[in-house]
């Protein structure tokens, strides 16, 4: 066995003579369970809020959206689709008309997304699912199914059939307009759905119609859509649909996934996700220099044995080593302990909801074992860090003191 890890082990595992240092060990070993642990269980925490943010838009979002490089819109012919789907890469092509309208309901006004969709649409998405009152509107309806948040904000009930809702756009064109009631197309739309999905920037983004109705009131030729959402088949690739996409459109295309299309949101769970490691990286830190301490306490009150070794012919740098290997077990076993405490909480907060968000709703939390590698390669550097910080006292001037 390595001599001066044998002897490192040998100090780690039996009491000083001192109840002061024994004592100060203990706390530097509490502390460094508890700050493993606490970084643990935050990570997990946030590993779960960031799956829980990004479940909206996995579930609702496309695999992959096609937009135009240049212009609102771009002829889709039937041609076009049939290729696509003959490609065997897409399990559903759904096109889509959408932009930003105002609504009108009752003298009250918003700006939100008209989005215009066919049947395919809820093979790519999963809106029709979020509907929980009312219903999804049927192909070649004036139907339209709206974000929870503008029946709010409206004071709107479905199928008032007695106050108009009006969705309102800008005629495109040139000139001189005489009236100023010939520069908007209104059509007027019934509201029969609502969906809900506890996100309120998604609940107050759209308001749902047929695409005829979507191009009619934007003014969009019949062949032409403002993009194109896909689903693709299990284990296909975004370069692969992106080729494939290539062969079948001229025009500069645009293609984007779930990530891109989101790229704000991933942006911001990232930052936080790396502000709160950093936050807890400092307080392993400042548990890390009541080891430090523990240590040099330790060093001063073994001199007399450390002397001994070194006059027997023991090189100065394995000397050292004793207490590095000594500081690297301590803060090693507990931050082991404290993954292993945090795994448990983990797993009873999982089986069990005892921390609740609402009545209805757990705190999420999620078991990643990148979380428990980034603990444990935490807690080994930054304790290496503290452990030669301390095993640095063993020097030429300590080991030929009298």
């Amino acid at each position: 066995m390595n001599f001066p890890f044998y002897i490192a082990k040998r100090y780690a595992f039996t009491k000083n003579k001192s109840k002061a240092i024994n004592f100060i060990a203990a706390i530097a070993s509490v502390g460094i369970i508890v700050s493993a642990l606490a970084m643990f269980i935050v990570l997990s925490v946030f590993s779960g809020l960031r799956n829980f943010s990004l479940s909206f838009v996995n579930d609702l979002d496309p695999d992959l959206k096609l937009y135009s490089e240049k212009g609102k819109s771009f002829q889709v012919l039937p041609s076009d689709l049939v290729a696509l789907k003959e490609s065997n890469l897409f399990m559903a092509i759904a096109p889509v008309v959408e932009d930003r309208l105002l609504f009108s309901y009752k003298e009250k006004q918003t700006v939100a997304l008209i989005k215009g969709v066919d049947k395919d649409f809820n093979l790519v998405s999963d809106f029709n699912q979020k509907v929980e009152y009312g219903y999804w509107f049927e192909p070649g309806s004036h139907d339209a199914v709206v974000g929870f948040g503008i029946p709010v904000l409206f004071s709107m009930s479905l199928f008032d059939t007695a106050n108009p809702f009006e969705a309102i756009s800008i005629k495109p064109g040139m000139g001189v307009i005489e009236n100023p009631q010939n520069a908007f197309v209104r059509k007027t739309i019934l509201p029969i759905g609502v969906y809900v999905t506890q996100h309120e920037e998604i609940d107050n983004k759209y308001v749902f119609v047929d695409i005829d109705l979507a191009r009619e009131l934007l003014s969009i030729p019949s062949d032409h859509v403002t993009n194109l959402e896909f689903k693709l088949r299990p284990g296909v690739s975004k370069s692969q649909a992106n080729q494939s996409i290539e062969a079948i459109f001229s025009v500069p295309m645009v293609l984007k996934d779930k990530a891109q299309l989101n790229d704000g949101l991933y942006r911001m769970l990232n930052t936080e996700n790396l502000v709160v490691y950093l936050i807890f990286v400092l307080v392993v830190i400042m548990a890390l220099f009541t080891l430090v301490g523990a240590l040099i306490m330790i060093i001063l009150e073994k001199q007399p044995n450390i002397k001994t070794l070194y006059d027997i012919g023991v090189p100065g740098k394995d000397l050292k080593k004793i207490f590095l290997y000594q500081g690297m077990i301590i803060s090693s076993i507990g931050g082991v302990i404290g993954v292993l405490l945090g795994i448990i909480f983990v797993l009873l907060q999982k089986q069990f909801h005892f921390i609740m968000i609402r009545v209805d709703m757990p705190y999420p939390v999620e078991m990643d074992v990148f979380n428990i590698f980034i603990v444990l390669v935490s807690i080994f550097i930054l304790g290496f860090l503290a452990s030669f910080l301390a095993s640095s006292r063993v020097n030429k001037s300590y080991l030929t003191r009298k």
